[in-house]
């Protein structure tokens, strides 16, 4: 099956590709949208214009746009308009099947194109799917916040074993989601078993709306390089790099 993964860099869209790879599907290509206002529903806003390196670093085709509108149904169109020039037969979400918004907008545009839309992790428990990732080697990065007991402190944090647990109990106390779902925090990933090389943050820079709404801007960053035996065996074969 030929799929395109919506792709922000974070945690959920990461592990999509992950999971893709071991059902043996094919990845035809990324496709990575960037708001360039804050309210958009259907993507996320912070660093996704480092998922150009990222998809390099990955090896797959990757396919940017921007967004400049605050409508899941015209913002699914863009969605739309890429895979009417490059068909698959579905596009894959991350997420555990919590973002319905995202999903029905998606679903809706791309009937006709008879081209399935589906959140790779639906019905999983996320704090599960995060320990697990973290389990894996992934390393994810909080790049935005937006709820009540998330403040500055996070922002570039990176979630380990260590953290994690403080962040499952503030989404417990404070009532947002422990992955984030809804928007209530976005990360990225740099860096995992998939990951031939990885990116490496040199410096970055918190801008706080209010007390517990921010982003985070990277304003400088590197690719490393790191042993072949760093990438599991099941991924080599799937997986080609490409050159800067």
């Amino acid at each position: 099956m030929d799929v395109a993964i919506l792709y922000s860099g974070g945690k959920d869209s990461t592990y999509a590709i992950h999971e893709v790879l071991k059902k043996g599907w094919n990845i035809k290509y990324l496709i990575s949208i960037k708001p360039t206002r804050t309210d958009c529903y259907l993507f996320h806003y912070a660093t996704i214009e480092h998922t150009k390196t990222l998809a390099r670093i990955l090896g797959y085709k990757h396919v940017y746009e921007t967004c400049n509108v605050a409508d899941p149904k015209k913002e699914a169109e863009i969605v739309k308009k890429i895979v009417e020039k490059s068909p698959v037969d579905a596009i894959v979400l991350g997420g555990t099947g919590l973002q319905q918004t995202q999903i029905k907008s998606i679903q809706e545009v791309l009937s006709h194109l008879k081209v399935g839309a589906f959140a790779m992790h639906d019905s999983l428990d996320h704090d599960g799917l995060v320990r697990q990732m973290i389990e894996d080697g992934y390393r994810i990065i909080i790049t935005q916040i937006a709820a009540e007991g998330l403040t500055e402190e996070w922002l570039g944090k990176e979630i380990t074993k260590e953290n994690a647990e403080k962040l499952f109990n503030l989404s417990r106390k404070y009532g947002f989601h422990c992955g984030g779902e809804g928007g209530h925090f976005d990360s990225l990933v740099i860096d995992g078993p998939i990951f031939k090389r990885s990116l490496e943050i040199l410096s970055a820079e918190r801008i706080m709306e209010s007390e517990c709404v921010g982003h985070l801007i990277l304003k400088k960053i590197r690719v490393k390089t790191k042993p072949i035996e760093h990438s599991k065996k099941i991924y080599n074969s799937q997986c080609t790099l490409t050159k800067d």
